[in-house]
């Protein structure tokens, strides 16, 4: 095994939309891309691994192929989701709903018990979870994919909680509604003129990767509202214990389950 000398990153969805310009940003800015799709195929020159990332033993094997490889983990961006029909929850698929939740909460899951280990006991290591606005309140429609972005963010504060203090740093990153082939299929976009340039997501990815945004662990960042500059700004003036996370609000400090 020889380590690789160039930053790695592992980018799950990587074929295509949002998935495949962070492949191509991390490529650019010079990380050594591992990237995985459901069935596989190629990215430019990247070949990409045929995953199912809710498969515990593909999931294993992958990983240990990338190490085996690389040799390191740097940074993994857990990118691969799926979204449910536009129909409110008693008129959903059961089947398909499940499979919503299994792809954005159970892929996400695997993939950071399986290299989180090696990040901490490396003793540096970021993990990006795609997350969306979606994650902070109940959904009318597309419950599934509320329910998963929501499971995913604590999922994320539990990997910071993990990290703290011991080199490993987590994030949720919102996109925003970049224009892709599934954004584009679903009814609430239809009418839709004003996308996220997907350039401003990669800036952002890049700039939780390389460490400059490590105060922001544990939190959301939303591409096309933050940048990396703001963000530094507003960590250096402070962030309240609870800015950008989900949780519940009581009615006052009497509140017993506050």
């Amino acid at each position: 095994m020889v380590v690789s000398e160039s930053p790695v990153v592992v980018i799950t969805g990587a074929a295509r939309g949002i998935g495949a310009h962070l492949a191509r940003g991390f490529a650019d800015a010079g990380y050594r891309v591992f990237g995985c799709s459901r069935s596989g195929g190629t990215l430019g020159d990247l070949q990409l691994a045929a995953v199912d990332v809710t498969d515990e033993r593909a999931v294993h094997d992958w990983i240990a192929q990338v190490l085996d490889e690389a040799g390191r983990i740097d940074v993994l961006v857990n990118n691969a989701g799926v979204v449910d029909d536009e129909v409110p929850i008693e008129e959903s698929d059961p089947a398909q709903w499940w499979d919503a939740v299994e792809v954005n909460v159970r892929g996400p899951y695997l993939l950071t018990r399986m290299v989180l280990p090696g990040m901490l006991a490396a003793g540096s290591g970021r993990i990006i979870n795609l997350n969306s606005g979606a994650g902070t309140r109940p959904g009318e429609v597309a419950s599934a994919y509320h329910v998963g972005k929501s499971a995913l963010g604590r999922i994320t504060g539990s990997t910071h909680a993990s990290g703290s203090g011991r080199g490993v740093y987590a994030f949720d990153l919102a996109p925003g509604v970049v224009r892709t082939d599934m954004t584009e299929s679903m009814p609430v976009h239809r009418q839709r003129t004003d996308w996220t340039d997907p350039a401003q997501v990669v800036e952002l990815a890049l700039a939780l990767a390389d460490g400059r945004l490590d105060a922001w662990s544990g939190r959301m960042v939303r591409a096309g509202a933050d940048t990396p500059q703001s963000l530094h700004n507003r960590a250096t003036a402070g962030l309240a214990e609870q800015a950008r996370t989900v949780g519940l609000i009581g009615w006052g400090a009497d509140d017993p389950i506050a």
